[in-house]
């Protein structure tokens, strides 16, 4: 099925693929996700939309299994705070339902922010605009189409420590 972001790559010249899954509407997790379309879910990014204190928006894209920094996105942004957007507003916002948030053909073209991570891959999955379908396609192509801005976006995780090398 051809998405409002699967026409705007076209007219871009960008190639891609649509990958189509069963949608589970009480699971809409990357991780899902990742495991219906086949693709390891660190290349797998979700697309969030947040607020800073001033009534801005930005897209943060992230790995599906990572979890969003806000003061690097806010740094990164050059804005004080940044927050989710509420869930009721993210469709009057960008025309997308949660599970299919898309930075392509959204209502309007908030700045659009991608983790560094983004860059590590030959291939990335992001939503296409409705749950159910991804579009796979090259990093630089991906954030050339969404004139994204990458920078470090994600909380560090850090190992548990080795307890037993204490005793």
């Amino acid at each position: 099925m051809k998405t409002n972001g699967a026409r705007l790559l076209d007219i871009l010249g960008i190639h891609y693929e649509l990958r189509e899954y069963e949608v589970d509407p009480e699971d809409l997790t990357a991780v899902t996700v990742a495991k219906k379309i086949g693709m390891p879910i660190e290349q797998v990014f979700k697309t969030l939309l947040t607020t800073d204190s001033a009534g801005g928006h930005f897209f943060a894209v992230i790995p599906g299994d990572a979890e969003l920094d806000f003061k690097k996105l806010a740094r990164a942004a050059g804005v004080r705070k940044t927050e989710m957007v509420s869930l009721k507003d993210v469709q009057p916002l960008t025309g997308y339902i949660r599970g299919g948030v898309t930075v392509f053909g959204a209502k309007k073209p908030f700045p659009a922010f991608a983790d560094e991570t983004i860059e590590l891959f030959d291939q990335i999955s992001v939503s296409a605009g409705v749950r159910g379908t991804q579009l796979i396609l090259a990093p630089a192509d991906y954030l050339r189409a969404a004139d994204a801005t990458v920078a470090g976006l994600t909380k560090d995780t850090k190992p548990p420590e080795n307890r037993e090398a204490q005793h």
